[in-house]
């Protein structure tokens, strides 16, 4: 009788905790999963931060499995500043810290 109880505790947490996380955000149509939010951002202004520090700001043009990022109107900002403007930029995945959504420029 004991593990027959604890599966229906499972069962109703997993069911609780679904519903939880179905209410929990509005729905805003943003993205569901982290492959989702990657392609909804193709084509539009992106942040890319590398491990180094220095951000790459343009708009996403492509990016792969690895995270190789193409970017196009890229300016390079370093402590904030802004220092090199690239028409095409190609950053290698491995040096990647995050992509970030930018505001429209």
């Amino acid at each position: 009788a004991a593990s027959s109880d604890t599966s229906r505790r499972a069962s109703a947490h997993r069911h609780a905790t679904d519903t939880m996380s179905d209410d929990a955000a509005p729905d805003t149509g943003a993205a569901k999963t982290p492959a989702d939010f990657l392609k909804s951002i193709r084509g539009k202004p992106v942040v890319v931060k590398l491990n180094s520090g220095v951000d790459y700001r343009g708009i996403l043009a492509c990016l792969d499995g690895y995270m190789n990022i193409a970017m196009e109107q890229t300016e390079e900002y370093v402590n904030g500043q802004l220092k090199n403007k690239y028409g095409d930029a190609f950053i290698r995945g491995n040096n990647v810290l995050y992509i970030s959504t930018a505001k429209d420029r």
